[in-house]
Order: C-alpha cells, then structure tokens, then sequence
C-alpha cells in the first residue's frame, strides 16, 4: 500500500490516495482510512454512506480487476465542499452496472447499494488501461433531505 495524505485546512479541498494490491483486506483499510478522513475535514456525517459506497467499490475491483505491478488498485477520498468523492481506478476495462439481482442470489447488489447511498456515481474513462468508478456523498441539506 501505498499513502498519499494532503490533510486539508479549513475551507480547503483535501485527498487520500491509496495504492492497492488486490487483496480483500485493502477494503477494511481503506474504509479506516476513509474514516479517519471525513472526521479531520468534519464531515462525520457521511461517514455511514461513504464507507457502505467505498466498500462496494474497492470490493468489486479486488474481485474483478487484474491486479500487476504498477497497475495497482488506486483509491482517491477527495474533500468537496459539502462531502466527499470516493474514486476507485482499476486496470479493467469492463464497467460495473445495475442488474436485476434474484431474492436468493448472494451476491451481485454492490452498484444497487452504492446508488441507494451515494447522491451520484458513474463510471468514466482514465489516463491509462482501465476506468474509474465514484461516488458522491454529502451532507444533507438544511431538514436532513438529501439531494437527487
């Protein structure tokens, strides 16, 4: 792993980076890093959203991204002015989507939670092999509605 930290002043726009090998313990890092970051830029109240949204994401890419050397997983956790994107850029080509998914299936609802939680995502194209998938998640406006 690799850690890239800009902490953020106040007013000002702050990032995480983060390198991963694909391995399903770099999600639970990720998200404690996650963490730590929204409760520095005092933004605890996206806390639940943006780590349900980071662990779907980083989740998928360790499953289904090819992971070689210099082609790492990348998290990037930006600071906007009222929340946080969360970044994941992967080496595949292939973009997530949402699918109907069966009461019995196991798996397979990683996009539905991240659209549930986050206020946006998409999936664009990168510099490089690859893609990047993100997410959005801000605090909720003044009554506690969260923006559409």
């Amino acid at each position: 792993m690799v850690h890239e930290q800009n902490p953020s002043a106040a007013g000002e726009v702050g990032a995480v980076v983060l390198r991963w090998v694909s391995a399903p313990h770099c999600v639970g890092w990720a998200c404690c890093e996650l963490r730590k970051a929204l409760a520095g830029w005092g933004l605890s109240a996206v806390e639940d959203p943006a780590t349900l949204a980071l662990s779907e994401l980083l989740t998928n890419a360790v499953r289904h991204a090819r992971v070689v050397p210099v082609r790492e997983i990348e998290t990037r956790i930006l600071r906007m002015e009222r929340g946080v994107r969360i970044e994941v850029h992967d080496s595949a080509y292939q973009r997530p989507k949402l699918r109907p998914v069966g009461a019995e299936s196991s798996g397979g609802r990683g996009m539905e939670l991240v659209a549930a939680v986050a206020d946006r995502w998409d999936v664009a194209e990168r510099v490089g092999p690859g893609k990047v998938v993100w997410a959005e998640c801000l605090v909720p406006a003044e009554g506690g509605v969260r923006d559409e």
